[in-house]
């Protein structure tokens, strides 16, 4: 037998039962949030054509795409012409590009999906994960963005997360501090990813990426001063004096964070003029949402105003927002243990004769709404008794020669070790009455 190593691949995970029972109950309570705020679900493939990914994340994302090699007769060529998907949001911007008439003039959606990144695999930090987001497209009124933030800090709380707050930034406030730093501005992007890496790589980190891009020893000491400064927040504000566009951004961050205070005036709402949100399609105000236990965002998103476009003749203004899903179950998986669903009785199998008859016993249940499982064997009962209780099933059903010749089904309680013989075409109600008793809805 060949030596196979049988781990998932770098990066992937198996999910048993508690795993994914936590994650339904997740997405779960997410789906209802959103569907409150008028967001719909919507599908797409898990790969795209390659040329609709790319050039859409800049060149630290396009590294990180999981290309498809073409198959068939074209196989041997070593040419790509698919891709996984890398986010939710550019094949939603293609959605809308290619459906208008379905989308409608202003379109809201959200889903939850998972998505591939060839990157190195680290703490919570995977090659395949989920994201969770919500969009809404067609408007640039700044209320979405607002809506966008609201909808994603009612679920937190839907979650039980309640100690998160907010950085607020916008990639016009980051435009214009790289025009009064006088960054080069074909250094610009690879200067805003640096900065993006923060929370990964510190401050020192931060500094020597800025070095290695050949940025100024006196610029990346400003630059670096101004992120450790306590008043960072009044010293930007200062410099964007003299930035046009810097101010525009300014006033867009100030005018959502009024609006999100309006709404949750418990909320910690902080301008933070060093969150650059490393994907390159963003326009316009970007967030984070972070908690106190986490150094790392639980969501984050922002206006991307130009992305449709890139696939349509026509602009269509959007901004969204995405729950970092993995980040969220790695806080929840410390306190919040889903009830796992047991079945409530084990049929069990005399011998093999009565195969047929315990399938039957066990429909007749289920048919009622009472969790039935089948033992996938025959005879050595008290193994069969055995199996049950170490599965934490209440109730056994007995049925062999005896019962049948009576035309009775033996009920016995693992919790109590009591047993009672019931006429076989009672036993339904009997147990609806027992599992009533159990679940304390009921009383003898």
């Amino acid at each position: 037998m060949q030596n196979l190593d049988l781990s998932p691949p770098s990066g992937t995970r198996d999910f048993f039962a508690e795993d994914v029972k936590l994650r339904e109950k997740v997405f779960s309570a997410v789906k209802e949030v959103f569907e409150s705020f008028g967001f719909l679900p919507l599908e797409t493939p898990a790969f795209e054509k390659l040329d609709i990914l790319t050039s859409k994340y800049g060149d630290e994302g396009e590294k990180l795409i999981f290309k498809i090699l073409k198959r068939g007769e074209k196989a041997s060529t070593g040419e790509a012409d698919l891709a996984l998907r890398y986010d939710l949001t550019v094949p939603l911007a293609r959605v809308i590009a290619q459906y208008p008439e379905k989308t409608g003039a202003i379109f809201k959606r959200y889903q939850l999906a998972p998505v591939w990144r060839a990157d190195r695999p680290g703490k919570l930090r995977y090659r395949e994960f989920y994201q969770c987001d919500i969009d809404i497209a067609g408007t640039s009124s700044l209320l979405a963005d607002a809506e966008v933030v609201l909808a994603l800090s009612e679920a937190l709380r839907a979650l039980g997360i309640k100690d998160f707050f907010f950085r607020y930034n916008s990639r016009k406030v980051l435009k214009g501090i790289m025009q009064v730093y006088k960054v080069p501005q074909n250094l610009a992007s690879d200067v805003l990813t640096a900065l993006d890496k923060l929370d990964k790589v510190g401050l020192p980190g931060v500094s020597k990426e800025l070095l290695e891009l050949e940025i100024p020893a006196d610029v990346v000491g400003q630059i670096t001063d101004d992120m450790s400064s306590p008043g960072a927040e009044n010293q930007i504000r200062k410099r964007l004096r003299e930035s046009e566009i810097g101010q525009a951004g300014l006033t867009e961050v100030d005018q959502i964070l009024s609006l999100v205070s309006a709404v949750l005036p418990d909320a910690r709402v902080l301008f933070d003029p060093f969150i650059a949100r490393g994907l390159s399609y963003y326009t316009g105000p970007i967030f984070e949402i972070f908690t106190s236990q986490s150094k790392s965002a639980i969501a984050s998103g922002g206006r991307y105003d130009e992305l449709v476009g890139m696939f349509s003749k026509k602009d269509v203004p959007a901004c969204g927002g995405s729950l970092g899903i993995e980040r969220i179950l790695a806080l929840l998986r410390e306190t919040d243990r889903p009830t796992m669903s047991i079945p409530q009785v084990l049929v069990t199998v005399w011998n093999d004769e009565f195969k047929a008859d315990a399938l039957l016993i066990a429909a007749d249940l289920r048919s009622r709404k009472i969790s039935a499982e089948v033992y996938l064997g025959a005879g050595n009962i008290g193994r069969q008794l055995r199996y049950a209780s170490n599965k934490n099933i209440p109730y056994c059903v007995l049925y062999g020669p005896d019962e049948k010749l009576k035309g009775e089904v033996a009920v016995k309680n693992l919790r109590t070790a009591s047993q009672n013989v019931i006429v076989r075409k009672d036993v339904g109600d009997f147990l609806e009455s027992e599992i009533k008793i159990l679940r304390g809805e009921g009383a003898k």
